[in-house]
């Protein structure tokens, strides 16, 4: 059994960015999640592809230790294929072409082996959809939950009922403000708490990520990446690092919660560093560890020694 589950699309992908490009890659937010999740704990994908998907990528997966039972075949279908291309920044980009193809059905089958993984990661997917994982798994320990602002749009309703059924709710700082309809960064993550979640991770990008929860506020800025070449996955990859790091360490506290964000954030800075999944599939664990002590020595200052002026 999985210690992870991890439910969300598995694709195909074509980048353009300013280091250069790759032609109908590995991708999908469940692939980068679960490669990320399995240097630390059993990893498993519940997802759908179509006959196209070959045996190349599910042998690559596998080679990880990734669980592939929950990967649904349709041999008729087309896997989803999305194409986009990135500015100069490598924060904005533009897609050029999205194919749902088989993920347009996508209608999540939790096999027997899975429902009672105590981790589970509900990726980006309609919040209907993820109520429906709900109903098919006992109760994990831990959920985290992804979205977007398409749903925020387009189906606010479910996703507020999601809310109160989850564990971390993991967004941007537009979405939690879009969600929210707060300003403020602490005052939208205090609402979002009280809809359920007793977390909320906001990820923004290279200028790193923040938690807010029932014992404060936690903030790290991005790791140093001289060579950035391909955000794509980036989050998902984090997410997928944040949550089997937990399941490695079997124990859910402030400390764990805190290490598991720096984690997330590590493996996060590996993704970028190559084309699509290229980076997460030849990993040592010493790298691993080197990256979160740089992290640790570039957050790390003396307290301020200082006597106030005498009014």
């Amino acid at each position: 059994m999985p210690d992870v589950v991890i439910v969300g699309s598995v694709a195909f992908d074509t980048i353009e960015a300013p280091a250069g490009g790759a032609e109908r890659v590995l991708g999908g937010a469940a692939t980068y999640a679960s490669l990320a999740a399995s240097y630390f704990a059993p990893a498993g994908v519940v997802g759908v592809v179509g006959g196209d998907f070959g045996e190349k990528p599910i042998a690559l997966l596998r080679k990880r230790g990734v669980d592939l039972e929950g990967l649904e075949i349709i041999p008729d279908g087309k896997t989803f294929f999305w194409h986009g291309r990135y500015a100069p920044n490598l924060n904005d980009r533009t897609t050029l072409e999205t194919q749902l193809n088989v993920f347009a059905d996508f209608r999540p089958k939790i096999p027997a082996s899975y429902q009672r993984a105590p981790f589970l990661l509900l990726g980006n997917i309609h919040p209907e959809l993820q109520l429906n994982v709900l109903e098919q798994v006992k109760r994990p320990r831990l959920i985290l939950c992804d979205t977007m602002n398409l749903w925020i749009e387009t189906a606010l309703e479910p996703l507020r009922r999601l809310l109160g059924r989850i564990d971390i709710l993991c967004v941007n700082d537009s979405e939690a403000r879009q969600l929210s309809g707060k300003v403020s960064m602490p005052a939208a993550a205090e609402w979002l708490m009280a809809q359920g979640p007793r977390r909320i991770i906001v990820k923004r990008g290279d200028h790193g990520c923040s938690m807010y929860g029932p014992k404060g506020f936690f903030s790290i800025p991005a790791c140093y990446v001289p060579k950035p070449v391909d955000p794509t996955g980036a989050g998902d990859t984090f997410a997928g690092g944040f949550l089997g790091y937990l399941a490695a360490c079997g124990l859910i506290n402030e400390q764990t919660l805190r290490q598991a964000l720096v984690v997330g954030s590590v493996m996060a800075s590996f993704c970028v560093e190559g084309f699509s999944v290229e980076r997460l599939l030849w990993l040592k664990t010493g790298e691993v560890a080197a990256r979160c002590r740089e992290l640790y020595r570039a957050t790390q200052f003396e307290p301020v020694r200082f006597r106030m002026p005498k009014s």
